[in-house]
């Protein structure tokens, strides 16, 4: 067994066990593991032959992912921690796409040495990396995406071109991989199905030119993008599979093998953030509400004001106005929404419960491990 075998998954000391007691000091996530369940129930059934991988990266929670696992789940994974993450749910290692394009030499060695044999690669340099490290496994090339219809877009750092990526794959067969198909992802919080169509025609088209050469491509991963409810209405999970069903019928004559690596969708509805209120002050006309929670735990999505959550308080119900949300660092990125104020209660004061839904994705894996002297923001299982 190679050294990068052995390494185990690194674990923060100062990291927050997950307790299942509510009531504790704010901030925390509030998480309800049924409700994870039946989103992926949801999800799976609309979108029925398509294999499911949760995205890890969305929520590692292990609740989380031994539900999904008996629910049937495989994993979508992005580093050795995830890896051996999913593999403790008893997931077996074929069960896992390693979808990072980019990654390390050893972290590949690592996976393969668990098992793992299907990797994303978006360029020559990557495919000969796997190849190395990696020998006979299958790759999948990562196509670019415009991101558009998206809250969170994920255009600009992967993917390549179709003609680039019929070259990688072609690149990836002369080195004795399997080039099984093409990926691509159509950005997070996508809120149009439509997104998907012009990604599958670019794949039908990866995939007929490689026939063409005497190569057998079989699988098409479509990525994630699947929403969560939020501030926004969004279609329902049906609608997203109807679409995607309809767009791989008009573009390919003999379907592909299919997976999704849906995170937030499976996840953040099932999470509410529970934060308390430190002050409520004036800066000449406008309200500021400064919560103990912020960008800089749990809160990353809010940068750009991208993600938007819906707040409800216990003061909800009387007369409510305009006011910023503002995190507790002393750092001044540290605002969650000033551009588009919240209308919040006019007596919401100090001391008072506020509570961010849809957060069960991307807050508690993004929190930072101390900033300011903040601990990193627990998550705690609804009974």
């Amino acid at each position: 067994m190679p050294a990068s075998a052995r390494i185990l998954a690194p674990v923060h000391p100062s990291a927050p066990a997950t307790s299942p007691v509510l009531g504790q000091a704010t901030p925390y996530l509030r998480l309800d593991v049924p409700a994870v369940a039946a989103s992926y129930r949801r999800l799976a059934a609309a979108l029925p032959g398509t294999a499911m991988h949760y995205a890890v990266k969305a929520n590692s929670e292990p609740a989380v992912l031994a539900a999904l696992r008996a629910e049937g789940s495989r994993f979508d994974v992005a580093s050795p921690a995830e890896v051996v993450a999913a593999l403790a749910t008893g997931a077996p290692p074929e069960d896992l796409v390693y979808s990072n394009p980019v990654k390390r030499r050893c972290d590949i060695e690592f996976a393969a040495a668990q098992g793992v044999r299907l990797f994303v690669v978006d360029t020559p340099e990557e495919t000969a990396k796997v190849a190395a490290v990696a020998p006979e496994s299958a790759v999948l090339c990562r196509l670019v995406t415009s991101g558009e219809g998206s809250d969170w877009p994920l255009s600009r750092k992967y993917g390549c071109s179709t003609h680039q990526a019929v070259d990688v794959l072609r690149y990836a067969a002369t080195l004795g991989l399997d080039p099984a198909g093409v990926s691509f992802h159509v950005g997070s919080q996508q809120r149009d199905p439509q997104a998907w169509a012009a990604p599958i025609a670019a794949s039908a088209r990866v995939f007929t030119a490689l026939r063409a050469r005497g190569h057998r491509p079989h699988l098409l991963d479509l990525g994630g993008g699947f929403p969560a409810r939020l501030a926004e209405d969004c279609l329902p999970p049906e609608a997203y599979g109807a679409a995607i069903n309809r767009f791989l019928d008009r573009h390919f004559a003999t379907r592909p093998d299919t997976l999704v690596e849906p995170g937030r969708g499976i996840v953040a509805d099932a999470g509410v953030l529970v934060a308390e209120v430190l002050a409520v002050i004036r800066r000449g006309d406008t309200r500021w509400v400064f919560l103990d929670a912020g960008v800089f735990t749990g809160l990353v999505e809010t940068l750009d004001e991208a993600i938007r959550y819906p707040i409800e308080t216990d003061r909800d119900g009387g007369p409510s106005g305009p006011c910023v949300v503002a995190g507790p660092t002393c750092d001044s990125t540290d605002v969650l929404y000033e551009r588009a104020m919240v209308d919040l209660p006019l007596d919401l004061g100090e001391g008072d419960t506020v509570r961010l839904l849809g957060a069960g994705a991307y807050t508690t894996c993004y929190s930072t491990v101390g900033f300011n002297g903040f601990p990193p923001l627990p998550t705690h299982l609804a009974s």
